[in-house]
């Protein structure tokens, strides 16, 4: 899923960048892998089986960062959170907050637009068992600070759980030059200004585990992207 002809131009070449990238052995093995053995449900699907870029609005001020795409779901369908319960979870909170058109995101060419929100994750390729190695962190890294550096509206970044609140922050510090001193901590509604001047939020990740065991509710996520949208506006 590549961003559409409104998207500048610059955008659209990184975008093309990021879905060509085979810098991680074990992912770009495992993505290819799950492409080929599927899940019955998805026998006649094409996946997409290849790192899987942000998708949004390109003048958003609030950016949602996830972990990865999920094996069969982003890795599927070829946009993120797309395609599995965390998605599902997901997107229809961010059509309660006025912040997307619709309340499902299935595929590419569904109808989904996202209004002043743009989403991307911490690592592009789904990894084995939802777990990146920090090598394959670190490697990937440049890829969220070169959408930081195009996403020039971004004012709010909300960390879908404590792996997106690290990649948040290592990010900044790309961007700022600086790291955040003390290291703020993950918390769920956690707050904190960064040094690029940004304001980092946290929020567990909507997880089929997280949404099932109450973790995280409805009113819960509902709560940070009020939040987030009103410190977006604030900051203009």
């Amino acid at each position: 899923m590549l961003g559409d002809e409104r998207w500048p131009a610059a955008l659209r070449a990184l975008e093309e960048r990021i879905v060509a990238c085979r810098r991680c052995p074990r992912l770009v093995t495992w993505r290819q892998t799950v492409a080929l053995a599927k899940r019955a449900a998805y026998r006649d699907w094409e996946y997409w089986a290849k790192p899987v870029p942000g998708f949004g609005d390109p003048a958003a001020r609030l950016l949602l960062l996830g972990l990865a795409p999920a094996a069969h779901g982003g890795n599927r369908t070829g946009r993120i959170f797309t395609g599995d319960r965390s998605g599902d979870f997901l997107f229809a909170a961010l059509h309660r907050a006025g912040l997307a058109n619709q309340p499902t995101s299935l595929a590419p060419g569904d109808g989904l637009e996202l209004r002043d929100c743009f989403v991307t994750a911490a690592v592009r390729c789904a990894p084995p068992h939802n777990k990146p190695t920090p090598a394959e962190r670190d490697a990937c890294l440049e890829w969220l600070v070169a959408e930081l550096g195009q996403l020039e509206r971004v004012r709010v970044i909300v960390a879908l759980g404590a792996f997106a609140w690290d990649a948040a922050l290592r990010a900044d510090a790309r961007v700022s030059g600086r790291p955040a001193r003390p290291r703020p901590r993950f918390a769920h509604a956690a707050e904190t200004q960064l040094p690029s001047g940004r304001v980092l939020l946290g929020c567990y990740h909507p997880s089929q585990q997280n949404v099932f065991t109450g973790r995280l509710t409805e009113a819960m996520i509902d709560a940070v992207l009020a939040r987030a949208r009103r410190l977006a506006s604030d900051r203009g």
